[in-house]
């Protein structure tokens, strides 16, 4: 009787594998080694080779601004600056990496670093007169030079950056107006018929590209506008350069404000507008020395946590003695024994 019972079992499996089997030589593996696929397979993988008209190891400089980054909190020296990390995070997302420009620095030291980098950014914040604007006065006046003379670099300037090189380039400091903008969330509103082609907005997808008129995606935080004519801006065509008011680098990596939007949507954001400045990093042809650059990296210092202070940044790098900076050099060496904190 029980031998009986097998029978209906066995001829149901025996018709699942059946089905099993045709099913697999029907449908090919969703995964394949290299080694599995031959040479012609549509399948088989494409490893094109590099373009050599493009640096896939992009490096930007940073320039340092004056303070600490958090009214003297952290490191209250007078020849203190700071980057904060927030752009160094912004840059890196988008595959490069950051050598600080450390504004105070001897002006020889400062231009050698300038020969390792492949951009510049000018970060946000607050000065605008003395030595800094100094500093940023001759970093962009080189940058044009190079570019006049064909060598492409590229310059994202960023709130008071922006601001910064409005004033140079339209040699006029009383340019600024005063206007309360800080700690809120905008749309960014096009002029009628713009181009955006050639710009940072080129590649947005067209449904985020429309949600920056209706949604806040972007962070306003400055105290001064600018309505007059930027006409003069114009004059240099050949610099590839990326002025923005407001913060693309907040959405991402500052939790300080309470308006900066965290949405998907505004990472998208941030990572769009990074991926644009380092894409035209890559056409920068500058091959600096390895061990140079590995030298001056960023990651020779390390950044100072001040976000428990819950305004502000989240994190800074301090540089206090930017003549003789006490550096731990783990890129180079292949070890890293612990950082030294400046």
């Amino acid at each position: 009787m029980w031998n009986y019972l097998w029978i209906p079992f066995l001829i149901s499996l025996s018709k699942e594998l059946t089905l099993a089997r045709a099913a697999a030589t029907t449908i090919s593996p969703s995964i394949l080694l290299p080694n599995q696929l031959a040479d012609d397979s549509p399948s088989a993988p494409r490893c094109p080779t590099s373009d050599i008209n493009l640096n896939y190891r992009p490096v930007i400089g940073i320039l340092s601004h004056p303070g600490d980054g958090a009214s003297g909190r952290l490191n209250n020296a007078t020849n203190a600056s700071y980057i904060a990390a927030s752009y160094v995070k912004f840059v890196e997302s988008a595959g490069a990496r950051v050598i600080p420009l450390i504004y105070n620095e001897p002006r020889e030291i400062l231009f050698e670093k300038l020969n390792l980098v492949n951009g510049v950014l000018f970060t946000g914040g607050w000065a605008k007169t003395g030595l800094y604007f100094n500093t940023a006065k001759a970093i962009f006046k080189e940058v044009l030079a190079r570019n006049d003379a064909g060598i492409h670099f590229p310059v994202y300037a960023i709130c008071l950056g922006f601001e910064i090189l409005t004033m140079i380039i339209s040699e006029d400091n009383q340019i600024l107006e005063t206007y309360n903008a800080t700690d809120q969330a905008s749309t960014l509103q096009f002029m009628e018929n713009i181009s955006i082609e050639g710009t940072v907005f080129q590649r947005f997808p067209p449904v985020l590209l429309k949600k920056l008129s209706t949604d806040c995606l972007v962070m306003q935080n400055h105290r001064t506008k600018i309505t007059r004519s930027m006409s003069p801006l114009y004059k240099h065509a050949t610099i590839q350069w990326l002025p923005f008011q407001w913060h693309p680098e907040k959405n991402a990596f500052e939790w300080g404000l309470s308006m900066i939007p965290h949405s998907e949507d505004a990472i998208q954001v941030t990572q769009h507008v990074a991926n644009f400045f380092v894409s035209e990093a890559r056409k920068s042809l500058n091959r600096p020395p390895a061990r140079k650059v590995l030298d001056n990296l960023i990651y020779n210092y390390s950044p100072t946590y001040c976000g428990k202070a819950g305004k502000g940044y989240d994190e800074v790098y301090i540089f206090a003695e930017p003549e003789t900076p006490n550096k731990t050099r783990c890129a180079v060496h292949g070890k890293c024994h612990g950082h030294v904190k400046l």
